[in-house]
């Protein structure tokens, strides 16, 4: 097996309102959690196998002025199950940074939605096919860089 991602770790300024976010969302298990004084965490998963973890040790919002995380990306498989994200954000009152799926680049047939979870991190479901080649956003950048 090459080299791959393992997990992705998020810093958070809650810890039990981003667990209920990534559950709701995403249908996460808690793998593992952590409430030691001062050390609040939560590993979070499918089928014991860890996607995120969240640490309770930040202040404030996401800063997309300043180095590190851009926006981290699920894939699914079919325009359809983006849908089904999309509904249940919706419901949740998300805030998106696009309105509905929308392209990665002008023409292209992948794409998919755009949104922040409740510390402002933004995060992104989408499909690499499927989309009939709309126009995006901003037909001179990918939709997934500048937003």
């Amino acid at each position: 097996m090459g080299l791959q991602t393992g997990h992705v770790g998020l810093n958070v300024t809650n810890v039990d309102r981003s667990k209920d976010f990534y559950q709701k969302v995403f249908g996460f298990d808690v793998i593992m959690e952590g409430r030691e004084e001062g050390r609040h965490y939560v590993f979070l998963g499918h089928g014991g196998a860890i996607v995120i973890t969240l640490w309770q040790q930040s202040e404030g919002v996401f800063a997309t002025d300043r180095p590190g995380l851009h926006h981290l990306s699920f894939q699914l498989d079919n325009v359809d199950a983006v849908k089904e994200y999309e509904a249940t954000l919706k419901g949740l009152g998300v805030k998106f940074l696009y309105e509905g799926i929308v392209p990665h680049r002008e023409g292209a047939h992948s794409g998919g939605i755009f949104f922040e979870d409740p510390d402002g991190i933004r995060l992104e479901v989408y499909t690499p096919k499927g989309l009939s080649g709309d126009n995006a956003p901003n037909p001179d950048a990918p939709s997934c860089g500048f937003f």
